[in-house]
């Protein structure tokens, strides 16, 4: 859907090409570690998608302390409501729509898609989680970034 990216290929061979680094932006297990070693130096505050599935306020507060801010209840809600998933997917400044199609072509795939977690289940072979973890595994080692796959 992203014109702006090369081919993806088939599944499989986009996954050997992520896992390799073969990618536009090159590999993900290096932009990731980078990032997350940033925290010795700058207060960060990463935030995980599963996380703000499980509890969405309790996410919005913890960004709050972060940002050492404090908002009325009602306020408090409006953040909870506006950035929604099924909010954010009807918004045109959240989900892309204002891209034209010729560089994102959301007839081939939505920017937003589902908005559930684990959904990886539907996409790779059991073959491919084992190969993936085994490769995850060796290139994040000594990271302490820990991610949940499902809720």
């Amino acid at each position: 859907m992203a014109k702006v990216h090369p081919e993806p290929g088939t599944w499989p061979e986009y996954l050997e090409k992520f896992m390799s680094g073969d990618v536009a932006f090159g590999s993900w297990y290096d932009h990731v570690k980078g990032w997350w070693q940033k925290i010795r130096d700058h207060p960060i505050l990463y935030v995980f998608y599963e996380d703000m599935k499980e509890d969405p306020r309790r996410e919005v507060l913890k960004l709050l302390r972060f940002l050492e801010r404090e908002v009325s209840d009602e306020v408090l809600e409006k953040i909870l409501h506006y950035t929604s998933f099924q909010e954010m997917k009807s918004n045109p400044m959240a989900n892309y729509r204002t891209i034209p199609d010729e560089l994102m072509d959301q007839n081939v795939s939505p920017f937003m898609r589902k908005g559930i977690t684990g959904d990886w289940k539907n996409m790779f072979t059991v073959a491919q989680n084992e190969k993936f973890d085994e490769d995850y595994v060796r290139k994040m080692s000594g990271s302490t970034l820990q991610f949940r796959t499902e809720l």
